[in-house]
């Protein structure tokens, strides 16, 4: 299993922060490439701008530990998939840790690439509000 981890210092309060990562459908606009996001439950389908949909299963949104998790859902060519989202306050600001573990290791590159541009993508989101 490759596991990846990207992070941001975020000029914002972590309650800011927390805010935009705690809205499962809110992806749409932070995350790079995402048009359009859908949540029905637990599964939150992501239509990318090229078209393609990607279902995800919401598996933790705790407000108390500022930490949302969740996993790709029948997506082929993926074993597994979990990613967490932790927003961690640090004095006047915010640290913002996005990591992920996926099988097959292979695809961990892509999901770094992934998840470093959607953490410096939440910060300058978070930031511009």
């Amino acid at each position: 299993m490759a596991s990846v981890r990207a992070h941001a210092r975020i000029d914002r309060p972590a309650s800011e922060v927390w805010e935009a990562v705690t809205d499962p459908t809110g992806i749409a606009s932070w995350f790079p490439g995402v048009d359009a996001c859908e949540l029905e439950g637990d599964i939150r389908t992501v239509t990318t701008s090229t078209g393609f949909v990607v279902k995800e299963r919401v598996v933790t949104n705790d407000s108390d530990l500022r930490r949302f998790q969740y996993s790709l859902v029948d997506l082929p060519g993926i074993e597994s998939h979990l990613a967490t989202i932790d927003v961690i306050e640090d004095g006047d600001g915010t640290i913002a840790v996005y990591a992920t573990d996926v099988m097959p290791d292979a695809a961990g590159a892509q999901m770094h690439q992934s998840v470093s541009a959607a953490v410096n993508a939440l910060k300058a989101h978070v930031e511009k509000s």
